[in-house]
């Protein structure tokens, strides 16, 4: 244990969880500790989160409203690189993780403040994420994980509850939910309980963002987007602020069940583990990005970025969004970037989210040279011959080598 340690900056919800270590950190390292509080859009008022910290001992508590710089600066460059983990997660909790965790620097800073806690379990990824962060950006800092600590005896919810119950934290009186959450602008995710059978259907009760696909609406719900070298910027023609943008796609998806996923995902730290996710928004806008995207990026330009999305994704599940090799790919991705305006429609149906249209000012779509009509000499079908016969070159000379 650090006996140096008299100010901790503690990454704080209001949850029991994190009321339960605010206090548990106070008693164990006789230290001052302020509370931290990131609004990333997870639809609950800050104030009672705010109150609960003073209650519970807080020296003082910061409460950031982090959600337009949240879409802006970490959603926005993930979808522009089409950043999927393993085919599905479109990473709402991992592109979170890093900005909370650079403000709670932030804090350490300005509080002048020995060291900075979290409440991620030493199971999990986001330990990970956590602590890659403080340390690319405070290399020598003092990091304390309650779940890692030799110290740390409270390893069950009722253990919790009932250290909750003798310091005078309150505790929920609803029944617990049989599965864990986490809510941001882009995502809700669950894990856990009843979800760790993999062959276990969610419950239905479960999903808050999304309405079932089969009780959605009869009539399906149309959708455009405007795009600006790669940033959406409008829906239905009117500009948004980055947060105001997902949240109106996030109501629009939802009503019409677009946007669950269930898989079984790698956790870098070795193990597997199944996670339900709704993403409403995110979902309309990735397909709506990769639209505009196809008229508009050269083939081998796309070609290039695509062959990077699955590192780029890998790294920011993984944490390292601030890592050198996490900005020269994100640089990258920029500059495939610089043509990519337009605007997409799509249509929202039942769990279903298509695109029905996509246009750009300058699109490399010629109507003239695809056309399958009379092309009136834009494109010389002739000039196939030769092309494919020299693409068949070295076919041809490994067969009349003998070769196989």
């Amino acid at each position: 244990m650090a006996s140096n340690v008299k100010k901790i900056v503690l990454a704080y919800s209001g949850g029991l969880d994190t009321s339960v270590i605010l206090k548990w950190l106070q008693e164990t390292y006789k230290a001052e500790v302020v509370a931290f509080i990131a609004d990333l859009g997870q639809g609950e008022e800050t104030e009672p989160a705010r109150e609960k910290a003073v209650d519970t001992g807080a020296c003082a508590v910061y409460v950031e409203d982090l959600r337009e710089e949240f879409v802006r600066d970490f959603v926005f460059p993930a979808m522009k690189a089409n950043a999927i983990y393993e085919g599905a997660y479109l990473l709402g909790t991992s592109v979170a993780r890093p900005l909370i965790a650079k403000t709670q620097i932030d804090v350490l800073r300005k509080e002048n403040a020995d060291a900075v806690a979290h409440g991620a379990t030493g199971k999990g990824n986001d330990q990970v994420r956590f602590e890659l962060t403080y340390y690319a950006l405070e290399p020598n800092v003092t990091i304390i994980a309650p779940w890692r600590d030799p110290n740390w005896n409270l390893t069950s919810r009722s253990a919790m509850i009932a250290y909750a119950k003798k310091h005078g934290i309150p505790v929920p009186v609803t029944a617990d939910k049989p599965y864990s959450s986490d809510r941001n602008l882009l995502h809700l995710s669950f894990e856990g309980g009843v979800l760790e059978d993999p062959w276990a259907e969610p419950p239905e009760d479960m999903f808050v963002l999304t309405v079932d696909p089969r009780h959605a609406p009869d009539e399906p719900t149309y959708v455009e987007i405007d795009f600006e070298e790669g940033t959406p910027v409008a829906v239905d023609g009117e500009r948004l602020s980055p947060a105001s943008l997902l949240a109106k796609l996030n109501a629009a998806a939802g009503a019409n069940g677009v946007g669950r996923v269930d898989m079984v995902e790698n956790r870098f730290v070795g193990m597997k583990s199944r996670g339900v996710y709704e993403t409403p928004g995110g979902t309309v806008l990735y397909k709506a990005h990769r639209a505009v995207e196809s008229i508009t990026m050269d083939r081998e330009v796309m070609l290039l970025r695509d062959q990077a999305s699955p590192k780029i994704a890998q790294l920011i599940y993984n944490g390292f969004w601030y890592s050198p090799e996490m900005k020269l790919m994100v640089d990258f991705v920029e500059s495939t970037q610089e043509n990519v305006t337009g605007t997409a429609r799509l249509r929202l149906y039942k769990g279903n989210c298509d695109v029905v249209g996509r246009r750009a000012p300058k699109s490399l779509y010629d109507e003239k040279i695809s056309t399958f009509e009379a092309d009136e000499g834009a494109y010389q079908q002739s000039d196939a011959g030769a092309f494919i016969k020299l693409n068949a070159l070295r076919l041809r000379v490994r067969k009349s080598a003998g070769l196989t």
